[in-house]
């Protein structure tokens, strides 16, 4: 089951990085259609964000058409943002390649920022999914 890490340093509103989360546990086909994401309450508990908060991140992916919520039941994922699996064997090249930036020496937000230059660089005009 997903668990949401929640970042309160990072400046992204805490229902976004639920959506971000979900998004990419989706693109990685660690969620897939049918699967259902966690309950408000159990984020709740181990997140300790306001109820709120995780309501109007599955209510900004439902209303994306990402997941549905079943009066009940729970909230489910409708469909899927595939293309680059856990397994893929980039996930490894970039293990490696992470793995060799932080024995360098470099801290996460180098490296990020280091990433994002090169995905601008090579994605330019694809827009932010």
């Amino acid at each position: 089951m997903l668990e949401y890490r929640i970042d309160r340093r990072s400046g992204i509103a805490t229902y976004l990085q639920i959506v971000q989360q979900t998004k990419q546990a989706l693109r990685l086909g660690l969620l897939e259609p049918g699967d259902k994401l966690p309950a408000a309450r159990e984020v709740v508990e181990a997140t300790a964000i306001n109820p709120n908060t995780v309501l109007k991140a599955y209510r900004e992916l439902e209303r994306e058409g990402l997941v549905e919520a079943k009066r009940g039941m729970g909230t489910f994922i409708r469909k899927s943002l595939g293309g680059a699996p856990a397994d893929s064997p980039f996930h490894e090249e970039l293990d490696g390649w992470a793995r060799r930036a932080r024995a360098a020496g470099m801290e996460r937000d180098d490296v990020a920022a280091l990433f994002a230059s090169v995905l601008d660089q090579h994605f330019k005009g694809d827009g932010d999914a």
